[in-house]
């Protein structure tokens, strides 16, 4: 069962390159503009551009994208110096718009969320209405999947063990999320496996018994000329500590040893070629998870993505 998201209020230390350290500016926040012993020149609430400029009083179209509430002061104090002497410029920030991140998944509110405040992944649940429960025999059961879970952050995914924060309580999992962070809640009744790799048609595939290795090729349209099929890896259970098989499909067709049984979740990664290390091969598969679980979930709800709270 989760841990109550009471319990879970601490947080792991910021990286010295998070926003929380260095506030950047930028298209949809609102910052106040004051004049130094001049308030008949103070402007509220002025609405950066969707092209990161913000204009006050002579100071038109100063693009202030990417730099700290200080930076921006210098820059309008610079240009301001034209028309006022030793320009004296103060400037607050209102609103917080250019920041945001995405949930999506076994969330009970999926979609794009501002970034409006310091927030930690237990936050950023919470604030999506938590984990999506179902009936299963009369009983409640969460429907996510923690050990599918991911956050992907520019195109890395973070090592982060969300069974670890969510079911044990482990507080160094809770890491503060960042803009354009993607958070990933799996499903736990998913009765699928994956096939990726050098094969003629990569993706998702409806779990049969008796499924295997080779029937999974042959649903997903075999493997490419270039496929190593030597080294044919199966990556099973937990993204951050998984159980990797690696299959010899050559021994399997000349039948020199038997057919590898799958399990529903399983990914199936069919390397290119044979230079590559198993570990590599296990990251190569686990990255071709993530980015199919993100395509295929935001395709199919686009319309519901964005959320204004």
């Amino acid at each position: 069962m989760l841990l109550p998201l009471a319990l879970l209020a601490q947080e792991a230390e910021p990286a010295e390159d998070s926003w929380r350290v260095r506030y950047e500016l930028g298209p949809g926040d609102v910052i106040n503009f004051a004049f130094y012993g001049r308030p008949e020149l103070d402007r509220p609430g002025i609405r950066i551009a969707p092209d990161g400029t913000v204009s006050y009083l002579q100071a038109t179209n100063v693009d202030v994208n990417g730099l700290t509430i200080d930076e921006a002061r210098l820059a309008f104090e610079k240009r301001l110096t034209a028309n006022f002497r030793n320009p004296r410029v103060i400037i607050t920030p209102e609103e917080v718009g250019s920041k945001r991140y995405s949930i999506m998944g076994k969330v009970m509110k999926r979609g794009v969320f501002t970034l409006d405040r310091p927030l930690t992944l237990v936050e950023a649940v919470a604030r999506a209405g938590g984990v999506e429960v179902g009936l299963f025999e009369q009983n409640t059961i969460e429907l996510a999947d923690m050990q599918r879970s991911f956050v992907v952050r520019g195109d890395q995914r973070l090592d982060v063990d969300f069974q670890k924060l969510f079911l044990e309580g482990d507080m160094s999992q809770n890491i503060g999320i960042e803009p354009n962070d993607y958070i990933y809640i799996a499903s736990n009744i998913t009765n699928e496996y994956y096939v990726f790799g050098a094969v003629g048609q990569p993706g998702v595939q409806s779990f049969t018994p008796n499924a295997t290795v080779v029937t999974a090729l042959t649903r997903r349209l075999g493997y490419q000329p270039k496929a190593w099929v030597h080294r044919v890896v199966v990556v099973r259970g937990s993204l951050t500590d998984p159980q990797v098989f690696e299959i010899n499909v050559g021994d399997i067709l000349t039948g020199k040893t038997k057919d590898f049984r799958l399990e529903p979740k399983d990914i199936v990664y069919v390397a290119e070629r044979p230079t590559a290390e198993l570990e590599e091969l296990t990251d190569l598969a686990i990255r071709a998870f993530i980015t199919s679980a993100a395509v295929t979930y935001v395709n199919i709800h686009t319309p519901n993505l964005i959320n204004p709270d």
